[in-house]
C-alpha cells in the first residue's frame, strides 16, 4: 500500500478548560469576602460593569407616619433623635469645666466644629460621624517593644540586637529564634545577645521574651519576688503538674497540699501567653451564606444570603452610546472585550448562588435527621453521595461546600461540618456518623463518676451493645484525642483532685 498526503475530516467533542471557565470554577470556592473583593476589582477595571443599589425600595408602599414612629432604625433612634445627644460644650457645662478638660484628646477645632447633631438631627458637616473613627486602636507589640527597647539600651549594637530579638518574636510572645542564629547573623557573641535578652525580659508586659512556659511564669514571679526555690521545683516540674499528678509532684516540689494549693493559686494569676493582649488583627465575624428555616408543610426552607451577595449590572446602554462614537479598532476589541468579561461575571455569579443553593437543599435534604433531632441523628454522608444526587462531579460539590457556612435552628455550621465517614453497624443495621459516634464518646465521658472512670476499650464495649456501634479501642482513643479529652488515668486523678477539694 502506497503512501501518500490527504485530507480527512473528523468530528469529535472535548471539553476544553478555557480561561473564563478556570475562572468560574475558582469563583464556586471563593468565601464571600473573597468574592466581593473580586468584584470590586472587576468594577475598577471594567467600565461597562456597575454596581446593582436598588433594593426595591423604589416599589415598596411608603409606610405611615404612625408606623414609623414605632418602628425606629438604629441609625434614627440614636443619630435622628439628636435632642438625647448633648454636645461638647452642653457636657463641660454639667461638669462646671472647660471642654478641653473633658476631652482633651480632641483638638479645639474639632470641638467648635459640628460635631453633634442638632435639633433635627442633623449635622453640619451634612453626614453623621462614622463611629468607626472613635474606636481606640491598640498599640502593635513590635511598637510597643521597640520604645522600652529603645529606652532601656543605650548602645547602637544591642539595639539592632534587640530588634532582630522582637522579629523573632511569635504572637504568644515567645522567642522562636535560637540566640546563636542572631549572633552569627549580626556577626555577635552569644554573651551579647544573652545580655540584650536579660533586659528584654524586664519590658512590658511580663513574661515576654521567654522561651518556654516554665520561663514566662518564672520572670514574672522573679518580678513579683516570689521565685523561691520551692516555686522553682514547682516549675521544674509543670508535666507533673499536666497529667496531674498530685504524689509525685508533692514529691518532687517537697512541700505539703497546703502549700502546693497556694502556689497554684499563684501561679494561675499569671498570663502564661503576654502577647497576646497586643493582638491587634481584626475579629471577622462568621456571616452564613445560607439560611435553614422550618418550612409551613413541616419541611426545610433553604434560602441564600443575598445580603453578603454581590450584584452587579452590564451598563448596555453605555456600550452602545460609546461604540457608537468610537472610530479606534483598538478601542472597539476593548470595549467588546469588557462587554464579553462584564455578560461572563454576571453569568457565573447567578451560577454560583444556584449551584450553592442546589447543594445546601440536598446537604438538608439528606441531614433531615440533624436538623430535627440533634447530633447524635447524624447522617454519614460524602461528596459522592451528594454530588450523585444533584447529578454534579465531586469535584464541584468541594469547592462549593468550601468556606461556606450554614446558618440552621440547630445553630452556625460549615458545610463541610455534614460530610463524615461512616463507621459499620455491629448488628448489620445502617451505618453511623462518625461525628455521631464523636458525640456520644463526648456524653458517656461527661456523665462518668470519679470511681467509675471508662477506658476506651470500656467505651467502645458500651457503644457495642447500646447502639450497635462496631468500633475498635484504637479508633475510641483517636476520636478522644482529637476532641483533647485526656486518657482515662488523667481523668481518674482530676476527677478525685476535684472530689477532695469540694
Amino acid at each position: 500500500m502506497a503512501l501518500s498526503p490527504r485530507l480527512e475530516f473528523r468530528q469529535s467533542q472535548s471539553l476544553t478548560l478555557t480561561p473564563q471557565l478556570m475562572q468560574s470554577i475558582r469563583l464556586l470556592q471563593l468565601s464571600h469576602l473573597e468574592l466581593n473583593d473580586f468584584v470590586d476589582a472587576e468594577l475598577l477595571r471594567n467600565p461597562l460593569l456597575e454596581r446593582d443599589e436598588g433594593g426595591g425600595a423604589d416599589d415598596a408602599e411608603p409606610t405611615e407616619p404612625a408606623e414609623r414612629a414605632t418602628e425606629l432604625s438604629a441609625y434614627e433612634d440614636t443619630v435622628a433623635q439628636g435632642d438625647r445627644i448633648k454636645s461638647a460644650d452642653q457636657i463641660a457645662e454639667g461638669y462646671d469645666t472647660a471642654v478641653e478638660n473633658v476631652f482633651p484628646d480632641q483638638a479645639p477645632q474639632e470641638l467648635s466644629q459640628g460635631s453633634s447633631p442638632d435639633r433635627n438631627g442633623s449635622f453640619e458637616g451634612g453626614e453623621a460621624p462614622d463611629i468607626d473613627q472613635f474606636v481606640a486602636s491598640r498599640p502593635r507589640l513590635s511598637d510597643h517593644l521597640e520604645a522600652q527597647a529603645h529606652m532601656l539600651l543605650r548602645n547602637p549594637a544591642d539595639r539592632l540586637i534587640a530588634l532582630h530579638l522582637i522579629d523573632g518574636l511569635n504572637e504568644a510572645g515567645y522567642l522562636s529564634v535560637e540566640l546563636q542564629a542572631v549572633a552569627d547573623l549580626l556577626g555577635a557573641e552569644v554573651e551579647d545577645v544573652e545580655a540584650v535578652l536579660g533586659v528584654l525580659q524586664s519590658c512590658d508586659p511580663l513574661g515576654i521574651f521567654a522561651r518556654s512556659v516554665p520561663e514566662c511564669l518564672a520572670i514574672q514571679l522573679r518580678e513579683r519576688d516570689r521565685l523561691d526555690p520551692m516555686m522553682q521545683r514547682l516549675l521544674d516540674n509543670l508535666t507533673l503538674l499536666a497529667d496531674h499528678n498530685m504524689p509525685a509532684l508533692l514529691k518532687a516540689v517537697g512541700c505539703d497540699r497546703e502549700d502546693l494549693a497556694d502556689m497554684l493559686g499563684e501561679i494561675r494569676q499569671l498570663d502564661p501567653k503576654p502577647g497576646l493582649a497586643f493582638d491587634s488583627a481584626p475579629i471577622e465575624a462568621i456571616v452564613p451564606d445560607v439560611f435553614v428555616r422550618p418550612g409551613p408543610d413541616g419541611g426545610w426552607q433553604v434560602e441564600l444570603n443575598s445580603d453578603i451577595l454581590p450584584r452587579v449590572l452590564v451598563n448596555r446602554v453605555y456600550y452602545a452610546t460609546v461604540t457608537k462614537k468610537t472610530r479606534d479598532s483598538a478601542e472597539k476589541t476593548f470595549l467588546s472585550d469588557c462587554l464579553a468579561t462584564a455578560n461572563w461575571l454576571t453569568k457565573s455569579l447567578d451560577q454560583r448562588a444556584q449551584t450553592i443553593t442546589k447543594v445546601a437543599a440536598e446537604i438538608v435534604r439528606q441531614q433531615d435527621g440533624f436538623l430535627t433531632h440533634g447530633v447524635a441523628h447524624l447522617k454519614p454522608m460524602t461528596l459522592k453521595m451528594v454530588a450523585e444526587a444533584i447529578e454534579m462531579h465531586e469535584s464541584t460539590v468541594s469547592r462549593v461546600t468550601a468556606q461556606k457556612y450554614m446558618a440552621t435552628p440547630r445553630g452556625l455550621y460549615e458545610m463541610k461540618y455534614f460530610f463524615t465517614t461512616a463507621i459499620a453497624s455491629s448488628d448489620g443495621g445502617s451505618e453511623h456518623s462518625a461525628e455521631a459516634v464523636r458525640h456520644r464518646i463526648r456524653q458517656l465521658i461527661d456523665a462518668e463518676a470519679a470511681t467509675d472512670i471508662l477506658s476506651d476499650d470500656t467505651i467502645a464495649e458500651i457503644l457495642r451493645k447500646e447502639q450497635g456501634i462496631d468500633v475498635a479501642r484504637r479508633t475510641v482513643a483517636k476520636y478522644r484525642e482529637g476532641m483533647n479529652i485526656p486518657s482515662s488515668v488523667i481523668r481518674r486523678r482530676q476527677k478525685k483532685e476535684l472530689a477532695r477539694s469540694a
